[in-house]
């Protein structure tokens, strides 16, 4: 793809906010022309020992950038992670102790590597603030750094002036400096890198546009440039990016990747195209005759799939995204053998791997320990219920039958006392059971 291509690219899918250059496609063509390469940095501060998928799209924007030739640097703010940046909030952050950070730094670090395609050093570059920022002098950059910063100027940045305009809360000293920080940052950067772009997310303007200003104080004359990308929210004018249960995380000990999957994969009609061209690398032809089948063959939801699956296969492999497609229609068809193959694959099979902050009541397997299994067995009817399917032995007493809709691995329960043993389940760790052709459960035992 030719770099104008590429910027027309990234305009068509909707990725580009803002710019501070009305002919950016034109400049970046123009860098890249040179025989100076393009660098271009984004930032991203470790509030939390994971990233989650509300900060998807400046990461796959800064793949774009790479993938279009340009050398990206992620910046992990070990530094301005700290302080907190009043952008987009309301209230002070909760400030993290110093270990806390570190582990933050260190888990949103390898989940760029993954992202960006790469190895760090390598194919891009991973930098942390805190190596410079640990041994400045206050004075020294009140000196250096401050004086080139109107107050004015930074009350009137829409981050600033929000938090002023709140009597209940304010702004803090602390956060109030932040902008001094992330604006140094990009000087930094552009003396040690020759970084000239600046990338995030819309909230990021201020920030953004403040580095640039700083750099053209110190170095006269120099193309600095900035593009933000936009805040995805859903048709319903709801904050992309969590579910009812909370964020969404990449990390699958937070979030498992089956809940990530169906978050996509739930997604609304007036939404899902559009997000597949901002989350997704499938060209917009392809794109275009999804949405063509949205029409036509509207019960399939392939677009949903495509989404679901490139957006899962991205943040944990191919592999895993092929095992949460193949969940729904393995339950769906009674295929018990598949749907082991696949939950095996995602660890859904093991209850210690499901995300600390989930339920496993919303998982499509059911966990129980093996030693029910032993000895007369576990009661179908004892099992049923704490499944969910039935709420009294009595409701269940009046479905057994030849012709009953109570089933296990679809063969009808046609007694009240029948018992689930060992035998029953074989070398197999999983069953289904079912009440009617719709509400079914798989259940796992372990142990």
């Amino acid at each position: 793809m030719t770099e104008a291509a590429f910027w027309s690219d990234l305009t068509d899918r909707g990725m580009v906010q803002q710019t501070t250059n009305e002919t950016m496609g034109d400049w970046i063509a123009s860098q890249l022309g040179s025989n100076d390469e393009l660098t271009c940095y984004c930032g991203f501060d470790p509030t939390a020992d994971s990233l989650h998928i509300g900060s998807l799209l400046p990461v796959v924007g800064l793949r774009r950038l790479k993938n279009a030739g340009l050398k990206p640097i992620a910046l992990v703010g070990g530094a301005t992670g700290m302080i907190g940046d009043p952008s987009g909030k309301t209230t002070e952050r909760t400030l993290l102790d110093a270990d806390a950070l570190d582990a933050n730094v260190k888990g949103i670090g390898g989940q760029l590597e993954t992202l960006l395609e790469g190895t760090a050093g390598q194919d891009f570059l991973m930098v942390n603030n805190y190596d410079w920022f640990g041994d400045i002098r206050f004075v020294d950059f009140l000196r250096d750094v401050g004086k080139h910063f109107s107050v004015n100027m930074m009350v009137a940045k829409e981050s600033v002036r929000a938090r002023l305009e709140d009597r209940d809360h304010g702004i803090s000293y602390t956060e109030f400096s932040y902008m001094l920080l992330q604006a140094y940052d990009f000087l930094h950067l552009f003396e040690t890198h020759g970084c000239r772009l600046q990338v995030g997310g819309s909230d990021q303007w201020g920030n953004i546009t403040a580095g640039i200003d700083l750099i053209h104080r110190k170095h006269h004359g120099e193309e600095i440039e900035g593009i933000t990308f936009p805040l995805i929210t859903t048709s319903s004018g709801k904050k992309f990016g969590k579910s009812e249960k909370g964020n969404i995380w990449l990390d699958r000990k937070r979030t498992h990747p089956y809940f990530m999957y169906k978050y996509f994969f739930d997604t609304d009609d007036a939404d899902v195209v559009r997000f597949l061209k901002c989350f997704t690398f499938v060209p917009l032809e392809e794109i275009g005759g999804l949405a063509t089948s949205m029409e036509t063959e509207p019960h399939l939801r392939a677009t949903q799939k495509a989404l679901a699956r490139q957006v899962t296969g991205m943040v944990h492999g191919a592999e895993t995204a092929e095992a949460c497609a193949g969940l729904e229609p393995a339950m769906h068809h009674d295929d018990v053998e598949a749907f082991e193959k696949h939950a095996e694959t995602l660890g859904l099979l093991d209850p210690s791997s499901i995300g600390s902050e989930e339920s496993s009541t919303d998982l499509p397997v059911v966990h129980r320990p093996l030693s029910e299994l032993q000895g007369e067995g576990l009661l179908a009817a004892d099992l049923a219920i704490a499944c969910g399917l039935f709420k009294s032995k009595g409701e269940v007493r009046r479905e057994v039958g030849s012709n009953s809709g109570f089933r296990i691995d679809g063969k009808p329960v046609e007694s009240f006392d029948y018992r689930i043993t060992s035998q029953l389940l074989g070398s197999r760790r999983v069953l289904q059971i079912r009440k009617g052709k719709k509400n079914k459960r798989m259940v796992c035992f372990h142990g």
